[in-house]
């Protein structure tokens, strides 16, 4: 096998991978001439699992080296990943915190169409989970100080390497040989705020037995400090959408701004005289609430708004820290054959924090009676004025602390196996590979629901105490809750009814294959058809475990179900490259590639992927290129296995009678018709569903496999006139067909009531309502093959590399333009879609230009980033749909820099400065970039660091 530098100058003269030249960080190119008279052995190409003689693969390869990755503040590799434009911030550390149990992870999402339609691979093979239910991997995990490249494959990866590639690969390339002492240290602050990370890496590598093993141990630590949205002058602003006061259909975006209905202390409204709407001073005095100039509903802007900052509890990076052990060994057998091991240990521990409890129109817990001891005289008299007997608190708990989750993962994964010649011309490969992920959640400062109601409901007894009215309750040691006023509530109440609650959850992954090649199985009049077959066994395992008193509905945390599951999968595979044509006028060679996988699920029994490429050199200069693939996707654990656990759902009630007002007569003859058919009465009009409404959500174990259907046409140049110079350009077009997708909450409510054949469908069934109140009290979600998506785009790349003032100056542009990307909620309504295109996450236009300029000790590294201007609402083109549009409607075009500068002494020692955000750029206006689509945007500001290594 040749070494990497070798590698790198047989893959740039053979013109496939244009992006590898360009990559920053690869070696210099050893000149033709010199290579003329070198044997050449045979190379593993990216994409391909045939080990081929100056061949090509025809699948678009976009290889960055992991020192243009690592050259950044980041502390993971993850991170710079994501700034890539093939790449969606679908997870990274910014929006990490967005769901349950997800804090820490950095999961990688090609064109932003699913992390779970991306595979990750490390050295062509599998790696275990870290997210319980999916096959999505925590690139953290992966360690960065062995990183020798990370390849993304584009076109017809799912027949070379395996189920979930839907979208395509990315693979990390591992160093082979380890020799000598590493060590280097990283550390960094923001310009604007205290947040601060540190990286220390160590590695050690030696030869043995006369050069016939090596054995080799790295070991890193990093971490990085909580960020919060008040630490930054920037995003501590409060912000809210609010309908005009002219009633037109436009919201319109105000800064210092929010909801006057809820607040820390607690709002109290009066709605029968006219005291109007209270909160409370620490002592429990009531204010009247100001609503401000503009007031909308529950939201105010303007002077005299007393609106709450919901910003004061979420973050913007969470607390965060990784530790990984990682070895590796190899040793020659014999000339032929090669024994190899790795074992993995890492860890990594995340805590977020989030709004702590809230109460907002929730007469169940916050129904407050005149004779509560904690009512001041001044609330008795309005309560008294208004004869009114109670009063219901709108709260956020703040003085119980907000609500906290801590997220460690530990991660183990081995890989044993053989590598090398057999049979004299056949490449062998049989390797196995464990891995298993262990994940604890806690989450602190979780509410007792029937706790504090025991507190909220005080009264004083005969002695004049104040005591819980329920004397069980008492007996218990229930302490009453005084809910008048910030900080209002004690310490001794919190205790009793806020507790920890802790989940748990284990991911296991087996994998044992092996791999036959031969680059000259049988000579043809163009050169050697190349052959490879493999077969491989997998079985992925995973469990969750809830807190039970958590999944019994006990606290206001999501009453979560214990789930589980696992499948096993039996695959044989074969991929030929073969020589059509060579040495005619205008082809100078013409070869046709194929691949084929067939699998036999557990789970959904057979599922056939396959690949056809062409490769067409028609000079030494341009080559075009082209694949045509069809892909495969089983449903994960999580999928096909899912609990129906509790979820909560923003909907409109279709059979409400303010959202009959605008239908056409049609729609309103079928709708009204199948609502009355459910017992809701036409006068039916409760606002009920202003909050969010209960519901679950679980898997299905009658999902069938995804399909994809993708094709790449693309072009290679590297013109002779200008040595150093290389472009691609690569066509890519998506279509995923039987999406596994949940349907909307809304969705299955429209389609119940908008049935035209009436109410007995499928959806109805999921619905459930109250017989009294004719509310919905229950709604069942459940994933399904019904949705569809697809996506195009453009991917460039040019690269530069020649001398400047003595100097050696490399040049890399890589840039994406996103032709289209759709989601439809049902495959089959091919009018009523999404479109994302041009929204934020998604912009039509990314790049990435990198300068790598090199000077004796010297080394420089300059990145721009560039994200065009995008549309902050999607495109709906779906029936009966309101889109929320506001003022602001789009957010400007967006780039972003990042200076690196290193010297090198004699003595091994390199010291380095750099700086992220380079001139300081400002998030959009109004965003925190912690959404899945928003984290594109830096959230940190300017971040100064330095760093120190050392090798020997």
């Amino acid at each position: 096998m040749l070494k990497q530098q070798q590698l790198a100058c047989a893959i740039r003269l053979s013109l496939l991978a244009a992006s590898s030249m360009a990559a920053l960080s690869l070696a210099a190119p050893v000149a033709a001439e010199e290579e003329a008279g070198a044997k050449i052995e045979r190379v593993e190409v990216t994409g391909s699992r045939i080990y081929r003689e100056g061949a090509i693969a025809p699948s678009p390869v976009t290889v960055i080296s992991a020192e243009a990755l690592i050259n950044t503040g980041a502390i993971n590799i993850g991170e710079a990943l994501n700034e890539l434009p093939a790449l969606a911030n679908t997870y990274s550390l910014s929006n990490s915190g967005s769901s349950i149990g997800t804090a820490g992870l950095n999961l990688l999402d090609l064109r932003g169409m699913g992390a779970s339609r991306t595979l990750v691979l490390v050295d062509g093979k599998r790696h275990v989970a870290s997210s319980p239910g999916t096959a999505s991997i925590d690139v953290n995990t992966i360690p960065t100080e062995w990183v020798e490249s990370v390849e993304i494959i584009t076109g017809g990866a799912s027949a070379i390497y395996g189920a979930d590639a839907v979208t395509g690969v990315v693979n990390f390339k591992m160093k082979k040989q380890i020799e000598g002492l590493s060590a280097s240290a990283m550390a960094g602050v923001a310009d604007d705020s205290d947040y601060n990370n540190q990286k220390f890496t160590f590695a050690y590598g030696s030869n043995f037995a006369d050069g016939r093993g090596n054995a080799a141990l790295s070991i890193e630590y990093a971490q990085q400090d909580k960020l919060g949205m008040l630490d930054r002058d920037q995003t501590a602003v409060s912000w809210a959408s609010l309908r005009n006061p002219d009633g037109d259909t436009v919201n319109t975006l105000h800064p210092n701004a929010g909801y006057w209905a809820i607040s820390n202390g607690g709002t109290v409204g009066f709605f029968g005289g006219t005291p109007g709407i209270y909160t409370f001073k620490p002592d429990g005095t009531p204010v009247e609430v100001g609503t401000g100039e503009i007031t909308d509903s529950i939201k105010c802007a303007g002077e005299g708004c007393d609106f709450i900052n919901l910003r004061q509890w979420e973050e913007l990076q969470p607390e965060f820290d990784r530790t990984t052990v990682n070895f590796k060994g190899n040793y020659d057998l014999n000339d032929n054959l090669n024994a190899y091991v790795e074992a993995k240990w890492s860890q990594t521990n995340a805590t977020t924090s989030g709004q702590p409890a809230f109460f907002f129109f929730d007469p169940e817990n916050t129904f407050i009676t005149r004779d509560n001891p904690f009512i001041s005289d001044e609330l008795g008299a309005l309560m008294d004025q208004t004869g009114v007997g109670y009063v219901v608190v709108n709260r956020f708990m703040t003085d119980m602390g907000p609500r906290i989750e801590d997220d460690e993962r530990t991660t183990q994964r081995y890989v044993a196996g053989l590598k090398g010649v057999v049979l004299e011309d056949w490449d062998m490969e049989a390797y196995a590979v464990y891995g298993e992920t262990e994940q604890t959640r806690t989450n602190l400062n979780n509410l007792i629901f029937k706790n504090f109601q025991q507190s909220v409901d005080a009264v004083l007894d005969s002695n004049g105490n104040i005591v819980c009215r329920d004397e069980a309750a008492q007996a218990a040691g229930c302490v009453p809750v005084n809910l008048f006023g910030d900080g209002a509530v004690s310490a001794a109440a919190a205790d009793w009814f806020s507790t920890t609650t802790v989940g748990s959850a284990t991911i296991k992954q087996t994998v044992l294959g092996g791999t036959l090649s031969n680059s000259a199985l049988l000579e043809l009049p163009a050169g050697m058809v190349g052959f490879a077959a493999g077969v491989e066994y997998r079985k992925e395992e995973s469990q969750t475990h809830e807190d039970p008193f958590a999944a019994s509905g006990a606290t206001f945390f999501n009453a979560l179900q214990d789930e589980g599951g696992d499948f096993s999968v039996k695959e044989i595979f074969a991929e030929t490259s073969i020589p059509l044509l060579e040495d005619l006028p205008g082809i100078q060679n013409l070869t046709l590639d194929g691949a084929i996988r067939y699998a036999d699920y557990s789970t959904i029994g057979s599922a056939t992927s396959w690949k056809l490429g062409l490769d067409w050199t028609i000079v030494d200069s341009l080559r075009l290129r082209s694949t045509l693939s069809t892909a495969l996707r089983a449903p994960n654990i999580g999928e096909y296995y899912g609990a129906q656990s509790q979820n909560f759902f923003n909907v409109d009630d279709s059979c409400r009678a303010s959202n009959l007002a605008d239908l056409t007569a049609e729609q309103y003859a079928v709708r009204s018709a199948n609502c009355a058919a459910l017992g809701v009465p036409a006068d039916f009009d409760s606002d009920y569903d202003s909050a969010t409404l209960e519901g679950v959500s679980g898997g299905n174990d009658q999902l069938d496999p995804e399909k994809s259907d993708s094709y790449t046409v693309g072009l290679v140049y590297q013109p002779s006139y200008l040595e150093g110079f290389t472009m691609t350009v690569d066509y890519w077009n998506i279509d995923i067909t039987d999406a596994i997708a949940n349907i909307s909450a809304q969705d299955i409510i429209d389609r119940c009531v908008d049935s035209p054949t009436g109410i007995d469908n499928q959806y109805c069934a999921l619905i459930t309502r109250d017989s009294a109140s004719h509310e919905i009290t229950n709604l069942v979600q459940t994933v399904q093959n019904v949705a569809k998506q697809e996506a195009s785009g453009i991917d460039l790349e040019f690269g530069y590399d020649f001398q400047l003032f003595g100097g050696d100056l490399r040049t890399n542009l890589i840039s994406t333009y996103l032709i289209e990307r759709n989601e439809y909620p049902f495959q089959d309504e091919k009018d009523e879609y999404e479109e994302y295109a041009g929204t934020v996450g998604e912009a039509k236009w990314q790049g990435q230009l990198n300068l790598n300029y090199s000077y004796d000790a010297w080394n420089l590294n300059w990145k721009t980033r560039y994200l065009d201007e995008v549309q902050l609402y999607t495109k709906q083109f779906r029936s009966n749909y309101d889109v929320p549009y506001s003022n602001v409607m789009t957010y400007g075009s967006y780039s972003i820099t990042d200076l690196f500068a290193t010297y090198a002494m004699d003595n091994g020692l390199e010291i380095g400065f750099g700086i992220d955000n380079l001139f300081d750029r400002d998030l959009p206006i109004a965003t925190t970039g912690t959404g899945s689509g928003s984290a594109s945007y830096d959230n940190i500001g300017r971040f100064f660091y330095l760093t120190a290594s050392y090798k020997m």
